[in-house]
């Protein structure tokens, strides 16, 4: 029986439990989108914008494991989306981009919008392609999800001529593809045990590639059972639970001092799931690539990510999972740190806001919004200063609780909460976004609105791109240059999209807002105006740095 290449394409889609799937239209896909018509199994969820369908495909792939699915069409499209397929590779999320393309008798000509898509993303992805034949698409349909699951995930692009999709061929079908079974060898484990007797002050860092819900419970499980102090990598701080008496804080921008000095006087590093990248490592200083009076224990799901860039003294290539659950079932005779209560407690400490003369204090509104809002919220955003006061003061909750970028992109937020309240429409969806971050992809409210999405944004207005302006400040104090910013009534332009609103400038505003916010449900935006003097959550001010200077 024959069917068009887009039919084959969708039928391979459904085979691999692809459920939802993020676009814009775009004449080089029409095949697809006529085969989606109708279909009961994809949900085909319309966006506003390229680099907000990709994000919200990257999303939903940290939140499922699975590949998000975004397509976009050729030339502006593919562009735009690329933001998506830098995020999810940095991010080690499973994300498929199809892209439909130029006829194949038009290519080479710089025909309409035509770009050489395997050479531009090969240098941003795990796999990048261009399926010639339609008979052929359940083949790549099937290897694009193994590349994009099997270990270290990431991104996997594939372009789609638009002939090759209109052609009428006979295929077979590929099952459901599963990713490649990684146990942890039990000599490796031994050696562990062997360095961890041997060790007087041990320290994990944990979260990142392949790193799950079963992850989490047992390395937990392990770590307590140990007493080793567990620090998350940036921005994956519900790798393990904030009320496990081993949970040390987050390591990043602006992580807790006392938490530093601990990585620093460490004689034994267990890094589980993290690349060890900049921002986890503070510009690998941190922990330096050689590490030289330091042991580092690397696992990872991905053979080439051991000793690519650490000299790993013990590289271990084991599914996240599979390692959680062996070491929380390993037998040994170790005697317990104390040091995993000492760390959680200094943690607990870093976490508890104080209060400052700021007439909207960030920190006050975050710990009144952990204390009403459901332990299971998720929250979302995109890059800027305005996060760390969640990333300091929030206490994430189940996995997926934290949905943010690693690669520091902007306008991440709002789409990836689309995603998430989409996914999870039982629970509380909340998007933090700085002014700078928020009309990035502000626009997506729009697709939230259509799909009756049940979310919050919180929009912090300082009228700056703050992040830039702090770094101006400490590097030429007083000289504001290219980062100011004339803002619109951010409240109107949510109640445009039909989303209730409400505008806070004061602490005591906000917290009114986050309550009635709380209570309600659909679409709802808070306009929450600071002062751009306390860039930071980490006590950084305008005129703190130029009086250093």
């Amino acid at each position: 029986m024959t069917r068009t290449g887009g039919q084959i394409l969708v039928d391979q889609l459904a085979i691999q439990g692809c459920d939802r799937l993020f676009t814009v239209p775009g004449e080089s896909f029409l095949a697809v989108l006529d085969a989606l018509h109708g279909h009961d199994a994809i949900e085909t969820v319309v966006c506003r914008q390229e680099g907000g369908a990709a994000f919200m495909a990257c999303a939903d792939g940290a939140m499922t494991g699975r590949p998000g699915i975004a397509f976009a069409t050729r030339g502006p499209g593919a562009t735009n989306a690329s933001i998506g397929v830098h995020v999810a590779m940095q991010d080690s999320q499973p994300m498929i981009l199809f892209i439909g393309d130029v006829d194949r008798e038009m290519r080479g000509r710089e025909g309409f919008q035509e770009i050489d898509f395997p050479a531009m993303f090969a240098p941003m992805a795990k796999w990048a392609a261009r399926i010639e034949s339609a008979a052929r698409i359940p083949e790549f349909v099937a290897k694009a999800y193994a590349v994009a699951i099997s270990g270290r995930p990431g991104p996997v692009v594939l372009a789609l001529p638009e002939d090759m999709l209109r052609d009428e061929v006979e295929a077979i079908d590929r099952p459901l593809v599963q990713p490649p079974t990684q146990p942890l060898c039990a000599e490796a484990m031994m050696a562990l045990v062997d360095l961890l007797n041997d060790a007087t002050n041990p320290v994990c860092i944990v979260g990142g590639a392949g790193w799950n819900a079963k992850t989490r419970h047992y390395f937990a499980e392990w770590a307590e059972r140990l007493g080793l102090p567990v620090a998350c990598a940036f921005r994956r701080q519900d790798a393990i639970d904030w009320q496990s008496p081993v949970y040390a804080g987050n390591l990043g921008y602006g992580p807790n001092p006392k938490l530093v000095e601990r990585v620093k006087a460490a004689d034994l590093v267990i890094a589980v799931g993290a690349r060890l990248g900049e921002a986890t490592t503070e510009g690998y200083e941190l922990i330096t690539p050689d590490h030289p009076d330091q042991i580092l224990v690397h696992i990872h799901p991905d053979p080439d990510e051991l000793n690519s860039v650490y000299r790993a003294d013990l590289p271990i290539c084991a599914a996240m999972d599979e390692f959680a659950e062996q070491a929380a079932l390993w037998e040994d005779d170790l005697l317990s740190f104390d040091a995993g209560k000492a760390a959680h407690d200094e943690w607990l400490a870093w976490n508890e806001p104080e209060a400052n003369d700021a007439a909207l204090d960030l920190g006050l509104g975050v710990k009144a919004m952990r204390e009403s809002w459901p332990a299971d919220t998720i929250i979302c955003n995109g890059a800027g200063n305005f996060s760390g006061w969640w990333h300091r003061f929030w206490r994430y909750g189940d996995m997926p609780s934290q949905l943010a970028p690693t690669a520091g992109a902007m306008g991440y937020g709002v789409p990836a909460a689309v995603a998430a309240a989409l996914r999870f429409p039982e629970r509380a969806v909340v998007a933090v976004a700085g002014d700078g971050d928020f009309l990035m992809n502000g626009q997506e409210l729009a697709t939230a609105a259509q799909y009756g999405a049940n979310l919050t944004v919180i929009v912090v207005d300082n009228g700056n791109y703050g992040t830039i302006r702090m770094h101006q400040e400490r590097e030429y104090p007083g000289r504001v240059s290219g980062t100011q910013l004339t803002n619109p009534d951010f409240a109107a332009f949510g109640a445009a999209f039909g989303a209730q609103v409400w505008t806070a400038e004061t602490t005591d505003g906000f917290v009114e807002a986050l309550e009635a916010a709380r209570e309600a449900s659909g679409l709802r935006l808070i306009h929450a105006k600071t002062d751009i003097e306390k860039l930071s959550a980490g006590g950084a001010t305008v005129s703190g740095l130029r009086a250093r200077a």
